[in-house]
């Protein structure tokens, strides 16, 4: 089986394939000091609830955007399932799509591993919208390469800075406001200042794309949202077509295959 790890700012995704299915799929908070044999019981208590255990874990493919992070997974898998991980963005590994942006080495490796992981899904042209401490849209051609990025604050990154700089403004529960847009109190205003405004901030910046690349691009664009924060939008944004939450995973199995690696 593979062992596919995506390290966020925020959370990081354990994700075990079997060759044929995702056995499981898991999150953690993101530490860089977390060492190996504290990843470990964690792992194994996890695999255990479905029936397996390190020796059913073959191959490790890992994405982080956390430098600090990768030294202790790489051991955890090197040191408790035997074998080398992959590691995207690394001299040698092989991405398989073109990168059409000024600096490749400044993109972020869960950029590029999004790109693949959506080409490979839901074909191109598209813009794949990643919520997490960062709001990212990226665009996708029609052969799979990297168009662009678009870069914003993540909504819960908002969130926090109204709630420390403003002494008088709470900690409120991310969730679309009960009684339209206009707040009575200042829970439901802060609610639909961050909600309505992400969603606007969505479907904003689509239009725009739209209007920007489909014309080059040769054809209209689908709109694929992953990560942890983006389900909160489905019903709300006009422009989102489709929700993956495998998204990221697909992407590096795909990445891993495109290097060799044999589950």
């Amino acid at each position: 089986m593979l062992l596919a790890i995506d390290v966020g700012n925020t959370n990081t995704k354990f994700a075990l394939y079997d060759g044929v299915t995702w056995r499981g799929q898991w999150r953690v908070s993101t530490n860089s000091g977390r060492t190996a044999d504290e990843y470990a019981p964690w792992l194994s208590s996890l695999l255990g609830f479905q029936g397996l255990s390190f020796a059913d874990v073959h191959a490790g493919v890992i994405s982080t955007v956390v430098p600090q992070a990768l030294f202790n997974l790489r051991n955890l898998i090197r040191r408790y399932m035997n074998t080398e991980p992959l590691v995207v963005g690394e001299p040698g590994v092989s991405l398989g799509i073109p990168l059409r942006i000024d600096n490749p080495r400044e993109a972020g490796a869960d950029r590029l591993v999004n790109a693949v992981g959506a080409f490979i899904e839901h074909g191109g042209p598209a813009i794949v919208i990643d919520s997490g401490t960062a709001t990212t849209f990226d665009v996708v051609a029609a052969d799979g390469g990297l168009e662009g990025v678009i870069i914003a604050p993540g909504i819960n990154l908002s969130l926090q800075a109204l709630h420390t700089a403003a002494a008088r403004l709470p900690r409120i529960e991310i969730r679309e406001p009960p009684n339209g847009a206009l707040g009575k109190n200042t829970i439901h205003a802060m609610q639909s200042g961050i909600f309505y405004g992400y969603v606007e901030l969505i479907d904003g910046l689509v239009t725009r794309l739209k209007r920007e690349l489909e014309p080059r691009l040769g054809g209209p664009m689908k709109v694929i949202a992953t990560g942890g924060v983006a389900s909160l939008f489905e019903g709300s944004s006009r422009m989102i077509d489709t929700y993956d939450d495998e998204l990221t995973s697909r992407g590096l199995l795909e990445i891993f295959k495109r290097n060799g690696g044999v589950i």
